[in-house]
């Protein structure tokens, strides 16, 4: 049986990032490739759009990817921000503790 084919959903000259969304995509259950992450160092004697790295999916995963990656780079979240009920801290819905006094959301996961 041969790989499928896959494609490229996001490149950026920054390695953590793209790491950090090939973690992410992972996470969500996506098969995920890591592609030229090594490359840098060609920079000059190799174009640079193509020393890149760079993350790819299977094709029928490419919409959920990139809507993932999007959410990941806009800040995204689907829980509303909360305040503090130890000490009134405005905080954004990411957040299950407080970084101000460290009393966990109500409801929340923490």
């Amino acid at each position: 049986m041969t790989a499928p084919s896959y494609v490229r959903v996001f490149a950026h000259s920054n390695g953590l990032l793209v790491s950090h969304l090939h973690n992410l995509l992972a996470a969500a259950g996506i098969p995920v490739e890591l592609r030229n992450m090594t490359l840098g160092g060609g920079a000059g004697e190799l174009p640079l759009g193509e020393c890149e790295p760079e993350v790819w999916v299977a094709p029928h995963n490419a919409a959920r990817a990139e809507a993932l990656i999007r959410d990941a780079l806009e800040g995204a979240s689907s829980r509303p921000a909360w305040r503090c009920p130890g000490c009134g801290e405005a905080l954004e819905g990411v957040f299950d503790t407080c970084w101000q006094c460290g009393t966990p959301r109500e409801g929340g996961q923490a």
